[in-house]
Order: C-alpha cells, then structure tokens, then sequence
C-alpha cells in the first residue's frame, strides 16, 4: 500500500509538472524569444556539469543507502551527516572553479554568475533522504508550492526579451528556496551529528562508482546543448532545449514509479527478498511500455499543431525535434524499468555504470558528424542511438536473471494499440474542423479513447490484473 502511495504522490506531481508548463512556456516563449531560450539553455548547461560534480553521485548512492539503513535511527542519522557534509565541501571545489571559469567568460557572464545559484541549491538538496525512507508526500508538497511560486513571479516580473536574467533568477532562486523547505521535517528522523565520529571515506569509492554513470547521463541532458550552442548557435540550441523539454515532461510520467520503487526494491534486496524483486521488474515494464508507447505516438501525431499553439511563431522547427525525439520514451522507460529499478537496487552497479559510460561515448561519436550536417535534428538523432544503446546493454546483461520474454510478453499489442492511436490522432488533427486549441485537446481525447478501446479488445494480462485489482479493492 506504501508503494501505491508514493506512486500515487509521484504521479500527481508529475502530471502537474506537465500542466504547468503549459501555461509557462508559451508566454516565456513569445517574451524571450529563440534566442532568450537559447541563452538560458546553453549557460544552464554549462552550470550543471558543476552541479554534478558537486553531487558526485550522492543523490542516487543516498537514496538507496538510506532504504538499506531506514530502520537503524543512529546509523540513518550518521549516513546523513556523513553524506551531507561531502556535498558541502564538493560543492565549495566546484563552486570556486565555475566562479574561475566566470571570470575568464567574456559572453553570457552575468548570466552564468546567475546560474551559480543552481550550485547553492544543489549542495542543500536533501529530496534523497526523504526518497530512500519513502516520504515521498513531503516533497510532493514541497515541490509543487514552490513551482506555484516560482510561476507566480514569471507572470509578474518576466515581461520582455530584457528580462531574461530576471527569469533565469527567479527559477535559481526557487529551487535554492524548495531545497531550503526541506530542513525542517528532518529533527524527526534524525539527531545532531557527532563531529569526531563521521567517516566520509567509505562514500568516497560508491558515490564515484555512481557519479560515473551519472555522468555519462550528462552528456544526454546536457552536451547535446552545449554543443549545439557552441557549433551551430544558441538559437538550435534553444529549438533542441523546447523539443527535449516536452519530451521529457511527458517521460516523467513513464519514469515516475522508478524514484517510487528504487528505495523499495532496495530494501526488499537488504532482505535478500530477489523472487519479490523479479516480479516487480516484470509488471513495472509492463506498466511502463503500455504507457510509453501511446505517448510517444501521440506525441509524433499532434507535434506540429502543439508546437504553433504552444511555442507560437519562430519555433516551427520544433515540431520535427520533437517527432525524431519522441521514440527516445520508449528506450528510457526501458532503462528505468532495467537500470533504475533493477541493477541500481540490487547493488550492479558496473553493468549500469558500464552501459551509460559506452552510451555517452557513442553520443559523442556521433554528435559531431551528425551536429555538422543535419544541425538539431542530427543531435536528436544521436540522442535515439544512443539511448537504445544504453537499453540493449542493460538488457544483454541481466538475459540470465531475468527473462526477456515475461518483461516483454504482449508487447505487440501495445504497439498495435499505440499505431492504431497514432493514425486516428493524425487524421482528426489534420482535419482542424474546430480550431487549433480545440481540435488539439480533443485530438488527445481521441488518442486516450481509441488507445484504451484497442487494448481493451486485445485484453493484454496487464490490463486485466489492474482491473482484477481494482475490483478486488472496491468490493
């Protein structure tokens, strides 16, 4: 019951973080324009290669470190500290670099010092604590007051092109303040540090194993960005930043249960519980492919009329990023369902490492060929490479604890469903009959309708035991 709370908690965010920027980043869009998106795009993605190495893998070795020592207050409350202080200091090396790097930065430079701020809430960034003992209430509401704010402030004081460091300062600043919000709910669970007893060096060699794969995770979220910036200009990089951005908006509904079930798993494994690990794995791909497929068809179906009524004019090449981008929900879910919610909590944490480092590697590869002839379009495609790299590795090397054939069993029919959705999406789309805005949000009617009526006629075992259950539960 825990377990559907959290994802219940998790979900619910999720879903509001996709409705929040539909009403954000149409005006910060039409305000700021290619280029202000751009800026804030390519200086953020530099800012957060220091916000990483301040982190060094702490977020995610954290979360699962406290599932394992959720039970034993004084050994909880010693990780915390332990853990909490080498953020501190890692976040002071790294600050001072990026300040050094400031200061020899003759373009953007005032908005980079602004992007500092992302390092000062990262080092006061404690989510994981609350994830490893699965509160995850606490930062739901935590996070969704402070997104309401911050959204507040950009309707209020973000009002043209001049204005975009004020922008870039007021969502810094709110996630400095989120971070903040946090602090108090910890005297519950944990007690005042004992200076002379705490022993960093034992996180050292686990946080740098898990800073590896994060790292690698960089270079998706980030380099394609930075190089975008750098090679084409500021204005691609804002095309690709727009598209990845709505991408991954909508892949937070397809990964939310990974948060959710790592610090479970984790603690099931401490109990060497591994027959209750497996089952987990094979519904939670389930759940993850019958929700990624119809997103990322419906996604492909609708993307040129979301991207005029969303980004409005200017933003046109959007669409396509967005079309080429749109399978990478697949591979991710993939990924969480393998790497997030099965090799990281049962401690593999070189296969996860491994996949990630040798799926950067291929980004990077192939990023500068592909950047140089096709611009966006060749950094998303690099992206979709590199991805299912990352997906087949992992699935190659858990072939024999796992079985492929019951984590992928009735496959076919969530991609009957999803092509089934996605043609019947295009055509009501392309008829247009009411207007824009209306025609799109019934064309997502339309997509949920014939999604869920296919799969109803295919009957596929996981839409049948959620309905066992639900009936189950309300008898």
């Amino acid at each position: 019951m825990t377990v559907l709370k959290n994802f219940l908690w998790n979900i619910s965010y999720q879903v509001f973080l996709l409705i929040l920027p539909i009403v954000t980043i149409p005006y910060v869009s039409r305000v700021l324009g290619p280029t202000g998106i751009g800026i804030n795009s390519y200086t953020n993605s530099i800012a957060q290669y220091f916000v990483l190495f301040g982190n060094l893998g702490i977020t995610l070795y954290g979360n699962r470190e406290v599932a394992y020592k959720r039970d034993k207050k004084k050994e909880l409350s010693q990780l915390f500290w332990e853990l909490s202080f080498l953020r501190f200091f890692l976040t002071f090396i790294s600050m001072v670099i990026f300040l050094t790097m400031i200061y020899f930065t003759g373009e953007y430079q005032s908005f980079y010092l602004i992007q500092a701020l992302l390092l000062i809430a990262s080092a006061l960034d404690i989510a994981w604590f609350f994830q490893g003992l699965e509160l995850f209430r606490v930062t739901v509401v935590r996070s969704t007051l402070v997104k309401v704010v911050s959204l507040m402030l950009i309707f209020t004081f973000v009002k043209d092109k001049n204005d975009l460091g004020l922008y870039i300062f007021i969502l810094a600043f709110s996630q400095l303040l989120g971070n903040l919000t946090l602090w108090p709910y910890l005297k519950k669970y944990i007690s005042t540090p004992n200076i002379k007893h705490l022993n960093f060096k034992i996180h050292l060699k686990p946080t740098i194993t898990l800073f590896i794969p994060q790292v690698a995770t960089q270079v998706y979220l980030q380099l394609n960005k930075t190089m975008l910036g750098a090679i084409v200009g500021v204005t691609a990089a804002g095309y690709y930043d727009n598209s990845d951005k709505i991408v991954k908006i909508i892949l937070a509904l397809v990964t939310a249960s990974g948060t959710v079930l790592l610090p479970h798993i984790a603690h099931d494994y401490s109990k060497g519980n591994m027959e209750k690990i497996s089952k987990s794995a094979y519904n939670s791909m389930h759940v993850i492919m019958v929700l990624a497929m119809p997103l990322a068809s419906g996604l492909i179906a609708v993307a040129p009329l979301f991207t005029k009524i969303f980004f409005g004019p200017g933003f046109s090449p959007v669409a396509t990023l967005m079309r080429i981008e749109a399978p990478v929900m697949i591979m991710v879910g993939i990924g969480t369902a393998i790497g997030v919610q099965y090799l990281l909590p049962t401690n593999q944490i070189r296969i996860y490492s491994k996949s990630y480092v040798f799926g950067a590697s291929l980004n990077v590869l192939l990023n500068i060929p592909l950047i140089l002839l096709l611009g966006a379009k060749g950094a998303m495609i690099a992206t979709i490479f590199s991805e299912t790299f990352v997906s087949m590795f992992q699935l190659y090397h858990v072939r024999k604890q796992l079985s492929l054939r019951s984590l992928f069993f009735e496959n076919q029919k969530y991609i009957f469903a999803a092509v089934i959705m996605g043609i019947a999406v295009n055509l009501f789309v392309n008829l247009n009959l009411l207007g824009p805005i209306v025609t799109l949000i019934l064309g997502v009617l339309v997509g949920a309708l014939s999604y869920t009526l296919v799969l109803l006629l295919l009957r596929p075992n996981v839409i049948i035991g959620m309905t066992s259950n639900f009936l189950k539960a309300h008898r």
